[in-house]
């Protein structure tokens, strides 16, 4: 079978590095995954179980542990088959269950738009993330396994997932210290995006590289032969700048290719901080520096862990060349971040060192918790998390943290919520600037503060840029002039209402506005005008809302028109389905095969083109990929008939033994009831998979027939299948 290779090729890899009931259950996940996705192929015709053992191999390759395969091996079972996730717990423990949830993108219905959905999914990717880091690990092996294999996929999605890759995980991947994933995420995402300046640029570097790497080796035998001198023991290695990294720093310095010379970024790696600064030293009386080209990551390091020491001096012909220099230890973070605790086995010293490195993770969620707009979040997302460091100083020397863009203010409520709400004026470095002064790396900050201060202005919250201060500023708004806040919110709403057309009154039906509170967490229309007044819900997703419920209702009499002539095509009989069409009978009506629904299941209609509605479980995984799905869904009912036979698919995972099928057959036999047909194979771990298919009435009998079967020795899941 095509793609099988791949699948037997990691189970040997997977037996070769893990103990033998670690790769035992690896290897059940992988029967699992591969019956679960038994009728999924990817985009280039392979079998989609290939594509979860690329993602755990990669994660393998880290040094993951054996859960974190599991999991990565199950990462799309719940998302796009019918495995539920107390079948993952039951089969693999709730450690796996709960990595699998947290990758687990939210289902598209419930949302207005994609993006709304994206956010919210990422929202609850982040939070998983938060508990236990492992999840975005499987995310970014996941991620990066699909831009491997971007070339399969039509342009047009192409393009998203690249410039998604580029906004989101590729910034994660370089927030968590992994520049492995980074640099290979930052160009394979910059190939798709710009392709001509991706090629044209892939060319110019081999051509120019070969001289260059020249000149790197020949400054690293000078190195070399000087630390010998003064008995430093050292290893050195030459890292290509990716290319996209090459054209961030052609843009930023307005250059062109011609003149960027550090194409390769030299590393000496020695034994101690002590050496490291000693080797600095030694460079830097061979090589001029270039004034404000040295970066000390070492004393003051990085979020991400990274620490290095970053000079640029001049060689040969007054060709710059960059040199880094950094510890063993250093060297492992710097290439592999967080995933370092695993790899290098640094769990040995306790948990609570990994705690450590993820404390600023929680503290970033804590701020942005109470944010209730999603887009809102990714937003406040991209700028703290993502954005440039920019590191400043208090009077006292500490170091303090924060976003490209940040102002004293941003300083103030870093450092305490009471400097901030008290702040009045700010120095740096000794002198007066105002407070949306743009603080810049070295620069010593001192908040001003009084007593009798009035509080944090609303402007302030167009001024500065980490959500931790806008939150507090939201906060103390929200407290302190609530009435004020409700005057002008109602204000604000009416106006922009009216800009698009509307009445603010013919948009606040209850019924609207009931999802409104629900996803803000308010009580009343005075809680939303309260909330857009201080700035906590932002009016355009609002109004967003509300229009969209307007026009959906007013689109009533287009959707039944639409409906209408399938009706009309059949007026001499009845069709026999027991699915009523916004209430008509008499509508010609098809089950969809993908998820085979029931009476007692909740569901949607499709409408389709020349073969009447197709009848859909509402959580279906195939509703996001039909054509205009929104504009052409219709409500559809239960007729409450129960003299009609429904198929059912169920498959059943158990222990291979004598008798089993038919133990299952006289099970069946007792309830009055037969198999159709019978499809059953067994694997090499002795796993056997057994699906049938049968007729009932509704999903009162199916789950009675699960439980039974359940009940049976040896059997370790029974779910429902598609047909």
């Amino acid at each position: 079978m095509v793609g099988m290779e791949t699948v037997d090729a990691f189970i040997e890899k997977v037996s070769a590095i893990y103990g033998e009931d670690q790769a035992a259950s690896i290897g059940r996940a992988v029967d699992f995954g591969m019956q679960a996705h038994s009728e999924q192929f990817r985009h280039s015709g392979e079998p989609y179980i290939t594509h979860p053992c690329h993602v755990a191999e990669i994660l393998i390759d880290l040094g993951m542990d054996a859960d974190t395969i599991t999991a990565a091996v199950l990462h799309d079972v719940l998302e796009d088959t019918l495995a539920t996730f107390d079948d993952v717990k039951n089969m693999f423990g709730e450690s796996v269950a709960r990595l699998v949830d947290g990758v687990t993108k939210l289902s598209r219905l419930g949302f207005f738009s994609r993006e709304e959905r994206q956010a919210e999914s990422l929202r609850k990717m982040f939070v998983a993330m938060a508990n236990d880091i492992r999840v975005i690990m499987i995310k970014l092996a996941d991620r990066l396994h699909n831009m491997r294999t971007l070339q399969y996929v039509e342009a047009q999605k192409q393009m998203r997932i690249a410039n998604e890759t580029l906004e989101i995980y590729s910034p994660l991947a370089h927030r968590l210290g992994i520049y492995a994933f980074k640099a290979e995420l930052d160009d394979l995402a910059f190939r798709y995006l710009k392709p001509e300046v991706f090629f044209e640029l892939e060319k110019k570097v081999k051509a120019v590289r070969a001289s260059q790497d020249q000149q790197m080796h020949e400054v690293m035998n000078v190195i070399r032969e000087r630390l010998e001198q003064v008995s430093i023991k050292a290893d050195f290695e030459g890292r290509p700048k990716t290319i996209y990294s090459i054209y961030k720093k052609m843009v930023a310095q307005e250059k062109p290719f011609e003149e960027i010379y550090d194409l390769t970024a030299m590393r000496v790696i020695v034994e101690s901080v002590k050496d490291c600064y000693t080797v600095l030293g030694i460079i830097h009386t061979l090589w001029k520096p270039l004034p404000g080209r040295f970066k000390d990551y070492i004393a003051v390091p990085s979020q991400n862990m990274y620490q290095s020491l970053h000079t640029t001096c001049l060689g040969a012909g007054g060709v710059p060349f960059e040199v880094q220099i950094r510890t063993y230890d250093m060297h492992r973070t710097a290439e592999y971040g967080i995933a370092a605790h695993w790899k290098y086995k640094e769990k040995r010293k306790g948990e609570s060192d990994l705690d450590s490195k993820l404390a600023w993770l929680r503290q970033l969620l804590e701020w942005q918790s109470d944010m209730k707009d999603s887009q809102e979040f990714m937003d406040s997302l991209k700028i703290d998390f993502f954005s440039d460091d920019v590191l400043v100083f208090t009077p006292k020397g500490t170091v303090v943290d924060l976003v490209k863009g940040s102002t004293p203010i941003d300083f103030a409520f870093t450092i305490h919520t009471a400097i901030g709400t008290n702040c009045v004026g700010a120095k740096v470095n000794g002198r007066l600037v105002p407070l949306d002064y743009k603080l810049e790396t070295g620069d010593i900050v001192e908040i001003i503060t009084s007593k009798h201060s009035a509080g944090p202005s609303r402007d302030w919250l167009n001024i500065v840029k980490t959500s931790q201060a806008k939150t507090k500023i939201k906060h103390w708004l929200k407290k302190e002039f609530r009435e004020e806040n409700i005057i002008k919110g109602k204000d604000m709403l009416e106006n922009a209402a009216r800009r698009q057309g509307f009445s603010l009154p013919q948009l606040l039906k209850t019924e609207w506005l009931e999802p409104v509170y629900k996803k803000y967490t308010l009580g009343s229309v005075e809680d939303l005008y309260a909330a857009v007044g201080y700035g906590g819900v932002q009016t355009s997703r609002v109004l967003t809302r509300l229009i969209e419920e307007y026009r959906k209702e007013n689109k009533i009499e287009i959707e039944q028109a639409r409906v209408g002539p399938l009706a009309a095509r059949r007026p001499k009989r009845p069709i026999d389905h027991g699915v009523l069409v916004k209430g008509e009978p008499d509508i010609m009506v098809r089950f969809a095969k993908c998820c085979t629904p029931l009476p007692g299941d909740d569901i949607v209609g499709y409408i389709t083109r020349g073969r009447g509605v197709s009848v859909h479980q509402r959580d279906c995984v195939n509703l996001k990929d039909l054509e205009d799905f929104e504009n052409r869904r219709v409500e559809v009912t239960w007729a409450n008939e129960n003299n009609r036979a429904y198929l059912a698919e169920i498959q059943v995972m158990a222990q291979d033994r004598a008798g089993l099928l038919m133990e299952i057959s006289q099970l069946l036999n007792n309830m009055n009831l037969s198999a159709l047909s019978v499809n059953a194979r067994v694997t090499k771990n002795k796993t056997a998979f057994i699906n049938f298919s049968v007729e009932i009435n509704d999903t009162q009998m199916l789950d009675k027939i699960i439980k039974q079967i359940r009940n049976l020795p040896d059997v370790t899941m029974v779910f429902r299948s598609h047909a």
